[in-house]
């Protein structure tokens, strides 16, 4: 099907960054080695152009521009092509994560029921696994869009993000977590026989690795997996390059992009074959829970999704896949101005109302 024309502006501006992108790359590789080659490698860097200062007069790194920059534009687009989410009550605690950083939760609870427990299901933002957080206004949004809608606690976490905080990083605060919520579900007024996790791009990575570290360690009763647009095998080897070359994206940009998130997330690139780094590699995927899988037809990832619903369902595992034609991987922001997004939105509402059944 062909793209939705909402988006090609947007696929023209993307497409000048990434070309931009890997033309400063280059650049910077190119200095080097001039540098080298001049014998002068030692002298001291110059600040990248427009680094700019923080508090203090201290200098920005450009990992600290681009995240400024980056929440800049994400409440731009909660405010030009998204949905404000409504006023909920939110609670937020600090877990704790042994031989790891602590992290913050924020609980989004439904209106009404007070007193009664709800489900909840534990929810991992996108970002590449290098940007984001629970505090982006469209993550925000979306959270409190879909417990209202769904009536199931939405359970945020923090994580950190790499490359500060590398792999297994992520995934053993998302576990630490899981078992918080079902020790103090009483408390925190959820139901801890109604619980599912979910996730978006990375975040559904480190989603659907927490549910096979729950199976291995802890056997908890996940009731289900919600994975939007996920990335299952971080090697690369189900990436569906027909997409970015239907966008016009040259290959060596798309995998030079593709491969920085591992290579950012991930300490060693034999990490890449760990199964809680890429799920999809995973000996077996018996005994998960029942999974809904999203995926994009305009989106690289595509193939990542499809793979793993194969696999689970090969496995025995109860899962669902669709693809949502002539979209791209973001398309859940824009659940303002695109009927696609808004289905999409529907659809993971429908799937966490599931938690109700039995």
């Amino acid at each position: 099907m062909p793209l939705d024309p909402f988006f090609a502006e947007r696929l023209r501006v993307h497409r000048r960054y990434l070309i931009g992108k890997a033309l400063a790359s280059a650049r910077t590789r190119l200095t080097r080695l001039w540098s080298r080659i001049r014998g002068d490698a030692s002298a001291p860097a110059r600040t990248p152009p427009g680094t700019g200062t923080g508090a203090a007069g201290q200098r920005r790194t450009p990992r600290e521009r681009h995240r400024r920059e980056a929440i800049a534009w994400d409440r731009k687009e909660l405010a030009t092509v998204g949905t404000p989410g409504p006023v909920l009550r939110t609670v937020e605690h600090e877990v704790q994560v042994p031989g790891y950083p602590s992290v913050r939760v924020r609980i989004y609870y439904p209106d009404g029921g007070e007193g009664t427990l709800v489900p909840g299901c534990l929810t991992l933002f996108g970002g590449a696994f290098r940007i984001g957080g629970i505090d982006y206004p469209t993550t925000d949004a979306a959270n409190r869009r879909r417990a209202a809608a769904a009536r199931v606690a939405m359970v945020a976490v923090d994580y950190a993000l790499a490359p500060e905080h590398r792999f297994p990083t992520q995934v053993e605060q998302a576990h630490a977590v899981l078992v918080w919520l079902y020790r103090n579900a009483v408390e925190l007024g959820v139901d801890p026989d109604r619980i599912g996790v979910a996730g978006t791009s990375a975040g559904a990575s480190i989603a659907a690795a927490l549910t096979l570290a729950n199976r291995d360690r802890t056997g908890l009763p996940i009731r289900t997996q919600v994975l939007e647009v996920p990335v299952t095998d971080l090697t690369g080897r189900h990436i569906d390059l027909r997409a970015s070359r239907a966008l016009g994206i040259p290959r060596f940009i798309a995998m030079r992009e593709l491969r920085s998130v591992a290579r950012t997330y991930l300490a060693r690139p034999s990490d890449a074959r760990d199964p809680l780094a890429s799920p999809l590699l995973a000996p077996s995927l018996a005994g998960l829970p029942e999974a809904v899988i999203l995926t994009a037809e305009y989106d690289p990832l595509r193939g990542d999704g499809a793979a793993y619903a194969a696999r689970l369902r090969e496995e025995g595992v109860e899962a669902s896949a669709v693809q949502y034609l002539g979209v791209i991987h973001d398309t859940p922001t824009f659940t303002g101005v695109l009927s696609s997004a808004r289905r999409w939105e529907r659809d993971v509402v429908s799937a966490l109302a599931r938690l109700h059944d039995g």
